[in-house]
């Protein structure tokens, strides 16, 4: 088999209906199979997916997996993986769409670039405005700069920054949004699976640095089109976005992060240099009322989230009310 795509869904049954009808006209069943992950979303999730197979006759190239647990983005994606054989696999988001002749497109690039373990899409709104969607690693510095949030620290430490320009040409990267990723399997095989440590964030990241380190390369081809609606499958961005307190599970997958590529003195020099950076922000804030800080409600405390214990299992949301 070719390709397998791997779509979890965790309560947006909608959402990844909306999905598989754009790749209806995609999917080469003869080479192409679809697995959809339901990560026990005790909704109607289940109903609602079935009804759509049997209505579409959609069995014959989707297989619907109902998972007795939440093991989150890693886990629900490595579900999928085990479940089937290919060559490659595309990890789809259920809150993105596709645009015709994406699919081919990635799989042409695969082929062409046997450097490239990681293929991603140009991913962009319903209007197709396109987002940022390639990288470069988190790293204590770009932690400075993002909590600062001032154009003179941004441009100071510029190879720091974390988001990189949107491109019309193919090019690569350190790591790319997994909204949307085709991974070859021969990369699986050789580093493993995603690191189910890490419940959702973060992982997307870590992943691509073992790619990186055993030699592969993360290529961006912006010519293959997804919609991504951005936060439709997960609360982190939303909330952010409205200066929220984000979920437990994101600090402890940063904690991890941190930890897993720099070390525990790397974890400590990155919330110390946050801090600082939001200090920084405060002080801007008191001297104009026109600047808004970045930072979301109670995340100085929630950044030495597991801090003397970052390999500590990830808290499971359903464990725990923060308000």
């Amino acid at each position: 088999m070719d390709l397998a795509i791997i779509i979890i869904n965790y309560k947006t049954p909608h959402l990844t209906v909306s999905v598989l009808e754009s790749l209806i006209s995609e999917v080469d069943i003869s080479v192409m199979k679809v697995v959809v992950i339901d990560n026990d979303s005790r909704d109607d999730s289940l109903l609602i997916l079935d009804k759509w197979l049997k209505e579409n006759a959609a069995n014959s190239w989707v297989n619907l997996i109902a998972s007795n647990i939440n093991k989150g983005f890693s886990g629900g994606n490595n579900l999928g993986i085990q479940s089937v054989k290919a060559k490659n696999y595309l990890l789809l988001n259920s809150d993105t769409t596709v645009r015709p002749g994406a699919i081919r497109l990635l799989l042409e690039t695969a082929n062409k670039h046997p450097e490239a373990g990681l293929i991603s899409p140009r991913l962009e709104s319903t209007s197709g405005k396109a987002q940022e969607s390639c990288f470069r690693f988190h790293t204590p510095i770009s932690e400075f700069i993002n909590s600062a949030s001032t154009s003179l620290i941004t441009k100071a430490f510029r190879k720091y920054v974390v988001a990189q320009p949107v491109k019309d040409y193919s090019d690569y990267y350190q790591w790319t949004s997994f909204a949307c990723i085709l991974i070859k399997a021969e990369v699986i095989e050789q580093i493993g699976l995603l690191d189910e440590k890490f419940f959702m964030y973060y992982e997307d990241v870590e992943f691509s640095f073992r790619a990186l380190k055993a030699g592969w390369k993360v290529l961006n081809n912006p010519e293959a089109h997804v919609v991504h609606l951005r936060g439709g499958s997960s609360p982190v961005k939303s909330q952010t976005k409205l200066r929220k307190r984000v979920p437990r599970y994101f600090y402890e997958s940063r904690t991890l992060y941190f930890y897993k590529l720099y070390g525990q003195s790397g974890l400590l020099s990155a919330n110390i240099l946050w801090s600082l950076g939001a200090f920084i922000a405060f002080i801007r804030s008191l001297l104009s009322n026109k600047y808004k800080s970045k930072i979301v409600a109670k995340q100085w405390q929630d950044n030495w989230i597991n801090y003397l214990n970052p390999t500590k299992p990830y808290t499971h949301p359903d464990d725990y009310d923060q308000t």
